[in-house]
């Protein structure tokens, strides 16, 4: 392989800012921030608004559009889509 043209391919931490829930993986991510993990390690720091820790389609919290009151059905009622007349 060259020397020089690949990215720095490391592991890199990534923190959901909900609840904290910090995980590591590999990646070519710049960051500017760090964190020092529980065994010691000092890593670069990924910021997260939401992880699979915390999105509804993972936690189980997620709501179907069936179940919300029939959406659709008011739409077609309301505006008589479908309807012939």
């Amino acid at each position: 392989m060259k020397q020089g043209i690949h990215p720095n391919y490391r592991d890199v931490a990534f923190q959901d800012l909900s609840n904290g829930f910090t995980f590591v993986t590999r990646s070519c991510l710049q960051t500017k921030d760090t964190i020092k993990l529980d065994d010691g390690r000092e890593l670069p720091l990924m910021k997260l608004e939401t992880t699979s820790e915390t999105h509804p389609f993972y936690t189980g919290t997620q709501k179907s559009v069936d179940s919300l009151g029939g959406r659709v059905e008011k739409f077609r009622n309301k505006f008589r889509v479908g309807v012939k007349k």
